[in-house]
């Protein structure tokens, strides 16, 4: 791609955190008597935010010299994301991680997965607009491209690695948890790049339900029951594996110090 193609891609993507950012804003003025609402919104703004950048960033991934500039990007995309989206999980997966201790309700959760899946279909919707008008050059490929087939080895491999990459993400959020947020942000954006790096030519190294519905529709309608199995199923089924091990590991810890 061209290094002007690039710079349209991040003055897009820019733009898009802007007006998320703007939103977000507007949302807690107005609706900080609803919170369930408030909420609902909020999740929806953000994971519609990664969501459409992650779309466009998807287009850069062969971009010279090939990966420093799609791992470079990668990671400052997270850490922004990590900076401007305070309180959001815009992931499926990290949603449910709490309900396994009983920390909140159902139906608060089931709204915020709701509106994350919801942001998903959104972002994909806005994105293909943004194609149409053809601002860069690799936008017209984007149109035309039907199922990118992200998975390049066999199905058993790729739930694997997806649950293996779940795993490590979500014990890696409960390990950084307490960690002054500034620090925190590069941390996570830090593991979230090796990750890709490790994985994102088998699977894409996505571990998010609703940002892999985002990516590959076209996938998901041509090979549903796959395609949910590695991207639904084994990053939700990483995430419960963690939290029973967090709380097996808590209540153990717990046990020794009564002891002592």
């Amino acid at each position: 791609m061209a290094a002007g193609g690039i710079w349209t891609s991040l003055g897009l993507m820019a733009a898009v955190v802007v007006a998320v950012g703007l939103c977000r804003s507007l949302a807690h003025r107005r609706l900080h008597k609803h919170q369930r609402l408030c909420s609902f919104f909020l999740e929806l703004l953000s994971t519609f935010q990664v969501c459409a950048c992650t779309n466009e960033l998807s287009l850069l991934g062969n971009t010279e010299p090939r990966p420093h500039t799609a791992l470079t990007l990668t990671y400052g995309f997270t850490v922004l994301h990590g900076l401007t989206l305070p309180g959001s999980t815009c992931n499926p997966c990290g949603t449910l991680q709490p309900l396994w201790g009983r920390r909140t309700s159902v139906r608060a959760k089931g709204l915020k997965i709701g509106a994350q899946f919801a942001a998903a279909v959104l972002a994909r919707v806005f994105m293909h607009f943004i194609w149409r008008l053809e601002m860069a050059e690799s936008h017209s490929g984007a149109l035309t491209q039907g199922c990118g087939n992200p998975m390049q080895t066999t199905e058993v491999q790729a739930f694997c690695i997806e649950l293996l990459f779940s795993v490590v993400f979500q014990l890696t959020i409960l390990q950084v948890e307490n960690i002054k947020p500034s620090y925190r942000v590069h941390a996570v954006a830090l593991l979230i790049t090796m990750l890709v790096f490790a994985g994102g030519n088998l699977t894409g190294a996505i571990f998010n339900p609703a940002l892999a519905f985002s990516l590959h529709p076209h996938c998901f309608y041509d090979r549903f029951l796959t395609y949910s199995l590695v991207y639904w199923i084994a990053p939700c089924l990483g995430t419960v594996l963690v939290a029973f091990v967090w709380k097996s590991f808590l209540g153990h810890q717990k046990t020794l110090k009564s002891e002592l």
